[in-house]
């Protein structure tokens, strides 16, 4: 047999499961700084364009849950893809999650030191060392945020259980502010409430209505955390239950804080504080140091978000490098911790050297931001790729279980063509957006490279696995079954797992 990583711990519940999927989507973060770009595509439609998105998604986190409680497997989508679409297009859909992932976590690295520093020049802290701490500095604010995924990673190494508990209670501030003063803005706001603000009719343009519905789908993002820690979940059913609450939750928060922006600001103001709407909301309504709260829920969300995103990115690659599509380094679980140690501090590292050269090289740093710009396109393909799985996979159900079939087949199947078109759709107006290509993160064709090179690179490092690591995985078109790992109990005292030197699997 194939010698596999010692037991990871099954000591999560449904709890543990929203946590982690609800930091990892970030509401505060996507409101406060996500809302003023949503304006300034679809207007004043952005509640419209948020329910229109959630429709979809719906049906994705249906995929999610079905697939789970069949094939328990923290590749999720790598997994469940391959098995029914084909390896080729499995191995893309756990590449895109993982280069998706990474650039993210290296953009927000910034966005967190940058913010730090904000909330300490409020605290009145504006030099320390003989440093003046500006947070417009990009080496600065980098070199912060970085301190800070230190810290986050190793409390993500000590085990998932503690991180989640951390999260939680950041969740519980995040969430106390913005309902606050959401609703402050709510009662006191002096723009009219209007029912076209739930209208999609009303945006303008296709255009608009596909970038604004691959904005708000990216919003979502994240709430499939919850299942890369499904193998360590004491219910095989805890991983849905917490996305499906942690999802509903996410729609209630974006409806919420979107009208709530709206009855306060005028399209224009929306627009012009972009990325400060939220910091900008607690000055309007509030003196110091109440102002000051929003600053802090909108840190403690980076920072949840950041913590979030290394710990299902790890999972994943443990899930490829078990099925030698990538390396035995990522196998390697802590006898001490039962976390994928190894693997965690290898995200960090790939993401903060991602972080550093963008500050070496500005084009690289431009790269970044036009991949950050496209990509929902990549959540839009890995998404749709999914929940087709899920569609193939029970298609079965048509001929004997409507009920099952509506919601097994019916419903994740027009959610990933609709996505998939979209994105298409989205990817041909990027492409004549622009008449020529310039190293710009606002050029149309620069945009659609980005993830283009993503998908390109993907195909390579399949290739590589198939005929040069001769992974079984591009054989089978199967994942190593969840169950063939040695789960250890909290209770358990972990082994470090015996020398074996066969390569195939037994199944």
């Amino acid at each position: 047999m194939r010698s596999e990583p010692p037991g990871l711990r099954r000591s999560l519940g449904v709890v543990d499961g929203i946590a982690v999927a609800a930091s990892s989507t970030a509401a505060t973060t996507s409101i406060g700084i996500g809302m003023g770009s949503l304006a300034m595509t679809v207007g004043l439609q952005a509640p419209a364009i948020l329910l229109v998105a959630f429709v979809p998604i719906l049906g994705i986190a249906m995929a999610y849950a079905r697939l789970n409680r069949h094939e328990q497997n923290m590749g999720s989508g790598y997994v469940w893809v391959g098995r029914s679409l084909g390896p080729w297009l499995g191995f893309l859909t756990g590449w895109v999650t993982l280069l998706g992932t990474l650039i993210f976590m290296a953009y927000t690295t910034a966005v967190t030191g940058s913010v730090f520093l904000q909330f300490a020049n409020k605290a009145g802290l504006h030099t320390l060392l003989g440093l003046r701490l500006d947070p417009n500095s990009t080496a600065l604010a980098t070199v912060v945020g970085l301190l800070i995924l230190v810290a986050v990673t190793v409390t993500a190494i000590t085990g998932v259980r503690k991180a989640t508990r951390l999260q939680t209670w950041l969740l519980v501030f995040e969430y106390a502010v913005l309902i606050g003063f959401c609703g402050w803005s709510l009662v006191t706001g002096t723009h009219d409430f209007s029912w076209t603000w739930l209208n999609p009719f009303a945006i303008h343009s296709g255009t608009a209505f596909a970038q604004g519905l691959v904005l708000a789908v990216f919003f979502f993002w994240g709430w499939d955390a919850a299942f890369s820690v499904t193998e360590e979940t004491k219910d095989v059913r805890d991983a849905g239950r917490g996305g499906f609450i942690a999802l509903f939750t996410m729609l209630a928060l974006f409806l919420y804080g979107s009208v709530a922006f709206q009855r306060e600001m005028s399209l224009s103001e929306l627009v012009e504080q972009g990325p400060q709407a939220l910091t900008y909301l607690g000055a309007k309504l509030a003196d110091e140091p109440l102002a000051s709260l929003p600053l802090l829920a909108l840190l403690f969300s980076a920072v949840a978000s950041l913590q979030s995103s290394v710990i299902p990115t790890a999972r994943g690659m443990l899930a490829m490098g078990r099925d030698r599509t990538m390396g035995r380094a990522w196998t390697k679980i802590s006898p001490k911790y039962g976390s994928p140690a190894l693997g965690t501090v290898l995200v960090t590292s790939i993401a903060a050297a991602i972080a550093l050269l963008a500050l070496a090289i500005p084009k690289l740093n431009e790269m970044i931001l036009a991949a950050v710009n496209s990509i929902g396109l990549v959540v839009a393909l890995y998404y749709g790729l999914t929940a087709l799985a899920c569609a193939v996979r029970f298609r079965g159900l048509l001929r004997t279980d409507r009920g099952e079939a509506l919601r097994a087949v019916v419903a994740p199947g027009l959610s990933g063509v609709a996505l998939l078109v979209i994105g298409i759709y989205l990817g041909r107006d990027y492409a004549t957006m622009s008449d020529h290509f310039e190293l710009s993160p606002d050029n149309g064709w620069f945009m659609l490279s980005v993830p283009g090179a993503i998908i390109v690179s993907g195909l390579v490092m399949a290739a590589f696995a198939k005929y040069r690591r001769r992974s079984p995985y591009f054989v089978t078109g199967r994942g190593t079954d969840a169950d063939a790992v040695e789960l250890s109990t909290p209770e358990d005292t972990p082994e470090p797992a015996p020398e074996n030197t066969s390569e195939n699997v037994v199944r």
